[in-house]
């Protein structure tokens, strides 16, 4: 019964904070967009302009954003460095810089 106990509350913890370094894509193209190249930028914009929502995308794997208004424009397309936490299966930004 302890066992259980301790595994249910470890399934409740709310966060999980780190640091996730991909490509900031939108949830309509998702994985498509890891290059970095204009097509990419022009397309994750256009994308986000007609209301798709900014994502990020981490070795294939699309991470969705809970708070997508601090991901700013001019990262659109590219790869990014984000701190921040994981909450109910959305990535909570901190941070966001170009990366490298």
């Amino acid at each position: 019964m302890k066992k259980l106990a301790l595994f249910m509350a470890f399934l409740t913890l709310p966060l999980v904070a780190g640091e996730w370094t991909g490509y900031v894509s939108d949830d309509k193209c998702g994985a498509k967009h890891q290059s970095g190249s204009a097509d990419d930028v022009n397309c994750v914009k256009a994308c986000i302009k007609g209301g798709a929502q900014p994502v990020l995308v981490v070795n294939g794997e699309v991470v969705k954003i809970g708070n997508p208004d601090k991901v700013p424009a001019s990262l659109y397309g590219l790869k990014a460095k984000v701190t921040g936490e994981m909450k109910d299966g959305s990535l909570i930004i901190d941070s966001i810089a170009k990366a490298e």
